[in-house]
């Protein structure tokens, strides 16, 4: 049996990051699949309390676990595996409910909250979650970078961009001791979503590693659309370990569904209408999976 915990140990080993893709429909999740599958490479799959909530939690986990029986080696050192994360629970509720339905992680998502709170909460969090599936794997958020992947105008009001803004060394540490949580991310110059017409700011490279110094345990990137591929290596050589990509994915999707019907005006089957756009999102997850990697 697969473990994220062993996949993120390989992926540190390697110096590489897994990559995280969101999905809200059928034709992201193939695009994924199967690009995953070519580079032979494990993967997150992350569905956001919305995205749950439209899809169906345990219709998700079975879908994983239907690929992974298919495609899946279970024997080999690695290759081609399908994690899935609830990604941004806010309720506790939520985060316990996807727990029980078998998912590899839970982030629950106590950013925008104080330190304190967001320690209590976080704490309830992982106290329900692991009763209902002991071996689940529990991300904390610390410090806000907004909530929606968009195409952005501005930065997203409140979102932590100013250097005294972003997650301190000395919180993180005691966030990770008292809460115990497995992962962690940080705000550390990222945002959710991605400039219209322009790279996101960039990253604070030094506090990624003063962070990885002081917590000892997996980091991850979200808000990863929009920032530049230097960034993104030198945030895994930094110390980041997953990287969450979405905002590429759905604008991808929404850009090639628009030429998929503008091209075929009469055509109301969807298996003949959907090939491109799988193939667009395929050309995001593939890009990605190939740097976060380090494969040529």
């Amino acid at each position: 049996m697969r473990t994220l915990s062993d996949a993120l140990k390989w992926a540190e080993e390697k110096k590489i990051a897994l990559g995280h893709f969101n999905i809200a429909g059928f034709e992201q999740f193939q695009a994924i699949v199967n690009v995953a599958r070519k580079l032979d490479l494990p993967v997150l799959i992350g569905v956001s309390e919305g995205e749950r909530e439209y899809l169906g939690v345990r219709r998700v986990r079975d879908l994983a676990d239907s690929v992974n029986r298919e495609f899946g080696n279970p024997d080999a050192e690695w290759g081609f595996w399908l994690f899935v994360n609830a990604d941004h629970t806010h309720s506790i509720e939520k985060a316990k409910e996807a727990a029980a339905a078998g998912f590899d992680e839970v982030l629950f998502d106590g950013g925008k909250l104080s330190l304190e709170e967001n320690i209590k909460k976080t704490q309830e969090a992982i106290r329900l979650a692991r009763a209902a599936h002991p071996d689940v794997v529990i991300e904390g958020e610390l410090g806000y970078i907004g909530t929606s992947s968009e195409i952005r105008t501005a930065i997203p009001e409140g979102a932590a961009i100013k250097p005294e803004d972003l997650t301190k060394p000395e919180e993180a540490l005691r966030f990770v001791e008292v809460t115990g949580v497995d992962m962690l991310a940080p705000a550390v110059g990222n945002i959710h979503g991605m400039f219209a017409n322009m790279p996101d700011p960039g990253l604070d490279l030094q506090r990624i590693r003063t962070i990885k110094d002081a917590v000892k345990i997996p980091l991850v990137l979200h808000g990863g659309s929009g920032n530049t591929d230097a960034d993104f290596l030198a945030a895994i050589n930094a110390g980041i370990n997953i990287i969450h990509i979405s905002t590429e994915l759905r604008l991808a999707w929404r850009k090639s569904l628009e030429r998929a019907l503008k091209e075929n005006p009469s055509e109301i089957a969807p298996y003949k209408l959907m090939p491109g756009v799988i193939a667009a999102a395929e050309e995001v997850v593939e890009r990605r999976l190939r740097l976060f990697s380090k494969i040529s």
